[in-house]
Parts: C-alpha cells; structure tokens; sequence
C-alpha cells in the first residue's frame, strides 16, 4: 500500500530543502525575517505533492502519507534551527504542525495530479 521508495525519495527531498532553508535563514536575514514560515510550509507541500504524484494510491493515503512527510522534514528543518539558535524550542511544534497539514494539502494535490496523469494515458 505505501511505496517506501517513493517516500524515502520524498522525504528525502523535503529533509534537505528544509535544512538548506534553515542554514539559509541563519545567515541571510531577509530569509529569516520573510522566508522562514513560507519556505518552510512550501518546501511540506512540495514533498507531500512529489510522493502523491509517483503514487496515485488514492486522497486518503496520498494526504496521510504527505502530512507525514511534511511533518517529518519540517521537524528535522526546525530542530536545525533551534540548534542554530535562530527559532525558540517553543516554535517546534507549531512550525510542524502547520508543515504536517500543508504537507497533506500537497499530498491531495499530488493525487489529482496524478488522476489527470492517468486520464492522459487512456
């Protein structure tokens, strides 16, 4: 039911754009101060997207599987952060959970696209 090579190919993908975004905003200030929260919450829904796309299993496990991965990169982004003492420890779970639901969000849009890729091949 859930493609592991896919996910690990997505996680991965979100994993090192968070870090890269959070090493980024630690020395770049206008990254820290206007791309923090958006980048982050972009860069869940982009790897919650890419998994639904290569998977097409259907909303539900499209969405769960993609919070997942959003979640997970944004926590690993965020602990980056944290122990760059660039974001207080207290951020870390409101910064994931915004990432695991933007990260479904991607995950369904994953999926239609991957509904439109099929209606193409008929």
């Amino acid at each position: 039911m859930i493609d592991i090579r896919v996910f690990i190919r997505a996680a991965i993908v979100g994993i090192v754009l968070q870090v890269a975004l959070m090493v980024a905003a630690h020395f770049i200030l206008f990254i820290e101060q206007q791309g923090f929260l958006l980048g982050g919450m972009t860069i869940s829904a982009v790897a919650g997207y890419l998994y639904a796309m290569d998977t097409g299993k259907g909303y539900f496990t499209s969405a769960t599987m993609a919070a997942i991965i959003g979640g997970g990169s944004a926590l690993i982004g965020v602990g980056v952060s944290v122990l760059l003492r660039d974001a207080p420890p207290h951020i870390v779970p409101l910064f994931t959970t915004i990432c695991v639901v933007v990260g479904a969000v991607g995950g369904l849009f994953g999926q239609m696209s991957a509904n439109i890729k099929k209606m193409g091949r008929r």
